[in-house]
């Protein structure tokens, strides 16, 4: 099999010839090694490699039977330059970290490469995961492959576009306003917000701390569930993790069972959306009818979104980023100042008042769920945008406020603690990639990846990744 043959193949694929040894985890080194040197500096997704750390995994594996290598069995899995690997230099896209390398490992690394995950590179990020556009003062920004004059969006921006340009099979990534979904419909390729401790990692700053979860990003909803039973299970050190559950999400993903009734929302009855974008998505939805089930246009009512996760985000960057605000001012970016300090200018009213209104959405988003097993909007509000710009500020003639405010149609969803991704479902005009946010009920996972496996099977984009930048002229 030529290298090329093997970066098209999927994760499931690759897995599979590891477990028979028709291929090492060794080789598959030598793939991306070579793959990263002809495309990586085209689109700067992993600026971090650590390729003599990631062979030495790779030979202490080989020597345990393929039986006892874990799920992923020697694949090899990037990192978010959020979290700690050890021994790696782990820079959270800041100048004030630029130098960090950790001496102990996130648990949720911990627990990849005790599944058989080989880690060779950090993918980008911005500062902080903050604003959904990877760029950063450390490495720059990432580009979209689909056209480097773009954005990849973020903050997993580095994860998405390895995935589209080969230089990874599986990805981790992390999303709190739509960090795991809003690359993956820019860049053609599917990311997944578990619920909330689905994936166990290191308690930072809170022990719950909500917003924010970690999650996966693949080429397909089958590589997707793999990587998400290689993360899920609970931890002792995580105290909001959740058990593993008996029947394995790929199981799920490959059950094939077909959603009754679909919900449809072209803006979630909170943000403005480009037209074009709303009528691909809606056309995608509407092919759940095919399957036979019901789709009508409805959405719980997340009338709160804007005001209550405002709030919220501020306070966890005042608990998280006040100490670095007093020290390192002069080394943040504006976006980050002003999120910070919003979180210091809160009262205890509004913060109660914030917490009581994500409980009543929450609420309503449950209750919805009883009347439909999915609900799906677009998981961005517009095509990809030029990469220079550092935010969306305004769309279909509405200006907003603030640089996340463009999210609202992703963290309405993060408020309402719902399990959610993002599906290829068609390309703009121009060729620029759609996403379809797909959401499940709370700790729904298995439900959400069974009815984006079958719409995945009817929409026929799967095998659109990996590609060669398309270089802006």
């Amino acid at each position: 099999m030529s290298d090329q043959d093997l970066i098209r193949n999927s994760a499931c694929e690759v897995v599979g010839k590891l477990k028979s040894g028709e291929v090492t985890p060794l080789d598959l080194l030598d793939v991306l090694e070579k793959r990263i040197a002809e495309v990586d500096g085209k689109v700067n997704a992993l600026p971090i490699l650590c390729f003599g750390r990631a062979r030495e995994h790779a030979e202490a594996l080989m020597k345990k039977p393929a039986s006892q290598r874990g799920l992923l069995a020697g694949l090899p899995v990037p990192i978010k330059d959020l979290t700690a690997v050890a021994g790696v230099r782990t820079t959270q896209g800041s100048p004030i970290f630029k130098d960090n390398i950790p001496e102990h490992s996130d648990i949720l690394v911990e627990r990849l490469e005790d599944n058989g995950a080989v880690i060779y590179a950090k993918s980008n990020t911005p500062e902080f995961g903050a604003g959904a556009n990877t760029f950063n003062e450390v490495f720059g920004p990432t580009l979209n492959p689909w056209d480097t004059s773009r954005s990849a969006a973020g903050s997993s921006g580095g994860a998405a576009v390895a995935l589209a340009t080969g230089t990874a099979w599986l990805a981790h990534g992390s999303d709190m306003g739509g960090s795991l979904r809003n690359p993956a419909s820019f860049c053609g390729v599917v990311g997944l917000r578990p619920s909330i401790g689905r994936v166990a990692h290191t308690p930072k700053f809170k022990v719950d701390r909500t917003l924010g979860v970690q999650g996966p990003m693949a080429r397909n909803v089958e590589d997707l569930a793999l990587l998400l039973d290689a993360m899920s299970g609970e931890h002792p050190a995580d105290p909001l993790s959740l058990p593993a559950l008996p029947t394995s999400f790929l199981s799920a993903a490959r059950s094939g069972s077909k959603p009754k009734r679909i919900a449809y929302s072209p803006d979630l009855g909170i943000t403005p959306v480009d037209p074009e974008v709303a009528a691909i998505t809606r056309k995608a939805a509407e092919r759940f009818a095919e399957l036979g089930a019901i789709v009508e246009q409805a959405h719980p009512d997340l009338r709160e979104a804007h005001e209550c996760f405002h709030v919220l985000r501020a306070l966890d960057f005042a608990v998280s980023k006040a100490e670095l605000l007093r020290k390192h001012r002069d080394l943040l970016k504006p976006e980050v100042i002003w999120n910070i300090e919003e979180g210091l200018k809160l009262t205890v009213e509004q913060v109660a008042r914030a917490e009581a209104q994500r409980v009543a959405l929450a609420a309503r988003a449950e209750a919805f769920f009883k009347t439909y097993d999915l609900l799906l909007a677009p998981a961005t509000i517009v095509p990809p945008f030029p990469v220079q710009n550092r935010y969306v500020a305004e769309c279909a003639g509405k200006k907003f406020d603030n640089y996340v405010e463009w999210l609202g149609i992703v963290y309405a969803i993060t408020l309402a603690c719902c399990p959610a991704l993002s599906l290829p479902c068609g390309f703009t005009a121009s060729g620029l990639p759609v996403g379809l946010q797909i959401v499940g009920p709370s700790r729904g996972e298995a439900k959400l990846l069974a009815g984006a496996k079958v719409l995945e099977d009817i929409l026929g984009l799967r095998g659109t990744t990996p590609i060669d930048p398309r270089v802006a002229k």
